[in-house]
């Protein structure tokens, strides 16, 4: 699709605007939730909005909203957090398109029901769970809850949030007329497939877990090999069972990743003792993740009990997969089509702000192709043009339906 020059450079001033908070040298970001970085880019946003005549608000969970007109609205969002070293389009080419859309809607003289959002704190970087901000206000995270997790620095997120003056009881969000969200893919079917755009179908469900294992931290050269109790080499058997199980279980679009490790004492001369592990499921079947969480408690029983490891499991997050609505998705089809671009049904392998908003209104996403599927990563990166293809489908949309 053709665009224009002024809306390029817009949106590459835009993106510009967002570019400097939590820069790290080789070019990626961290601006992990709820931290200066991430107040930085709320601070930007809220400044971006009001150049276009927006009215600026920000709830008790310090989410960011912007809208020209009052009554109901479309919510239009995404995030402006990051993972650690991660890059600079993941969420913030959603809040782009959301600007974009405002500032169309007021070039063509629309006064389209349209509120512009930044969520906070949607990576789970920061304090192990994702979604923060928008599930404290739709009800899908409970502040009690979380209360006591602590952050990368070890404060405590109800000490952060008592120094900003936020709640952990915030308002719940008013019922939207819709949720959209469009999101760079993360993946790479769009960019091998050369579809402009994906029309999301489902977002995945996930299950996390903390797994400790203890065994002894004995001198490695005098303790024999049968004697010992060490706890890294249990780890390393469950990390590679989990793979053949996400392996054997990935014909239900399921997926296995053990993401953290954390080994003590992690010195040459000493068996290791004490290993700590983050293991994330996620799948769009539900009764996938139901097996997946009962083979993970054989393999740890199983594999603990012959090396004499002791074990402990706790998950730490559950969300279900979540079914995105099919007449959105249909309309949004119809734009892209009416717009001659191409695009795809799909589901979504990534959590994101959208799938805390369908028991509220009928939720929808459009998704942007990554080059090469590159993303949490400082190489991550999509075009201006596929930023203005998505948010163009997005528009044409709302002005054919509100």
């Amino acid at each position: 699709m053709h665009h224009s020059e002024t809306d390029l450079k817009y949106c590459q001033h835009l993106h510009e605007k967002f570019y400097g908070p939590g820069s790290l040298p080789g070019g990626g970001v961290t601006r992990l939730g709820y931290s200066k970085a991430e107040d930085e880019m709320h601070r930007r946003f809220a400044e971006l909005a009001e150049e276009l005549g927006a009215a600026v608000q920000t709830d008790e969970a310090g989410n960011t909203f912007a809208s020209c007109r009052s009554g109901p609205h479309v919510l239009m969002a995404s995030h402006l957090d990051s993972v650690v070293e991660g890059g600079r389009y993941d969420g913030v080419a959603g809040v782009i398109a959301g600007l974009l859309c405002l500032k169309w809607a007021g070039d063509d003289g629309l006064q389209l029901p349209l509120q512009i959002g930044a969520f906070r704190s949607e990576e789970s970087s920061n304090f192990g769970i994702c979604t923060i901000g928008s599930g404290l206000v739709t009800g899908k995270v409970s502040g009690d809850d979380i209360a006591d997790y602590p952050s990368q620095d070890g404060v405590a997120f109800r000490d952060i949030f008592s120094e900003r003056g936020y709640s952990l009881h915030p308002a719940r969000i008013e019922a939207p007329l819709a949720f959209l969200e469009l999101h760079i893919e993360q993946g790479k079917v769009l960019d091998e497939t050369g579809d402009a755009v994906g029309i999301v179908t489902d977002i995945t469900g996930f299950r996390r877990y903390l797994v400790e294992l203890r065994g002894s931290a004995d001198h490695s050269g005098a303790t024999p090999m049968g004697m010992r109790q060490d706890a890294l080499c249990a780890a390393a058997e469950i990390i590679l069972a989990m793979e053949k199980l996400g392996q054997a279980e990935s014909v239900h679009h399921s997926v296995s990743t053990v993401g953290i490790i954390h080994n003590a004492p992690n010195v040459l001369n000493v068996i290791p003792g004490h290993v700590r592990l983050g293991i994330d499921n996620r799948s769009t079947d539900d009764e996938s993740l139901d097996r997946m969480q009962a083979r993970l408690q054989d393999i740890l029983a199983e594999v603990c009990s012959r090396r004499a490891v002791e074990y402990t499991s706790e998950k730490i997050t559950h969300f279900l997969p979540v079914k995105l609505d099919q007449g959105l998705e249909d309309g949004l089809a119809a734009a892209a089509e009416k717009l001659g671009l191409s695009y795809r049904r799909m589901p979504s392998g990534a959590g994101h702000d959208a799938m805390c908003f369908p028991p509220l209104c009928p939720t929808a996403m459009v998704f942007v192709p990554c080059n090469r599927g590159i993303s949490h990563n400082p190489l991550e990166y999509t075009s201006p043009e596929s930023i203005l293809d998505g948010a163009r489908v997005i528009y044409q949309y709302l002005k054919e339906n509100f």
